[in-house]
């Protein structure tokens, strides 16, 4: 892969419907693609199958492994300009609730393989490239609510981090952006029973990530921007009612 005219997006957790999505909006908008994820097979079967082995690279990367995540970042041979963590991990309330390795395992991917890796990007003032870090969170973190309240923890919690390195990276001219996002039409909710007519699909969310501007929060659909807003401005009795 030629990327020495090419601005270039690192992607972790590249397996995700969305992050397949944004894969194919960055090609098309002329980047370069380091496409990381545990899941390199299915990763390199999709550019092969997409026709973009000359614009996309596929690396091992694992979430959880923190050890690892310097070396990982340090044998990128060009250092990125954006990079998009969307790597995610759910567990159902009732099951994070009673098993906790579980839960820890999505602390870990949702949360702290974000920070640990993120912060290590973040900090290496010499790579002059980097221009935005985009977080994909959800409005799960938005409110604690009863049906999902161990999840929206996580995202939470990689909301604010997220929130704080935006103010940390100003000073460098480098933009954070976060993506709250409603129900998605991926792999990661199937099986779940949700309103079909409040559900995206993933080339519209990863459009929305490719196109980030300035703004910290982007909140893709109308519905969802409403729902965003309700939830923030709900008293705690009227949140302790909804599901």
């Amino acid at each position: 892969m030629n990327q020495n005219t090419a601005k270039t997006v690192l992607i972790l957790g590249a397996n995700s419907d969305v992050a397949k999505q944004c894969i194919l909006q960055y090609v098309e908008k002329g980047f370069a693609v380091i496409a990381a994820s545990r899941s390199t097979d299915s990763l390199k079967d999709f550019v092969l199958k997409n026709n973009l082995s000359t614009k996309v690279s596929v690396l091992y990367f694992d979430a959880i492994d923190f050890d690892y995540h310097k070396n990982f970042y340090d044998i990128l041979s060009i250092k990125p300009h954006i990079v998009v963590y969307a790597a995610g991990f759910l567990v159902e309330n009732e099951k994070a609730l009673s098993d906790f390795r579980s839960t820890q395992h999505m602390m870990q991917v949702n949360y702290m393989g974000g920070v640990s890796i993120l912060n290590i990007i973040a900090t290496d003032q010499s790579n002059k490239n980097l221009e935005r870090i985009i977080g994909l969170s959800s409005l799960s973190g938005v409110r604690g609510r009863k049906s999902n309240f161990v999840y929206g923890s996580t995202k939470a919690a990689f909301t604010t981090y997220l929130a704080g390195l935006r103010q940390e990276l100003a000073r460098r001219n480098i933009t954070v952006n976060v993506l709250v996002s409603g129900y998605i039409n991926t792999k990661i909710n199937a099986g779940l029973e949700l309103n079909k007519n409040l559900l995206m699909e993933p080339d519209y969310v990863a459009k929305h990530i490719v196109s980030a501007g300035n703004s910290f929060t982007i909140v893709p659909n109308f519905k969802w921007k409403l729902i965003n807003f309700i939830l923030k401005i709900l008293p705690e009795s009227l949140v302790a009612k909804l599901p």
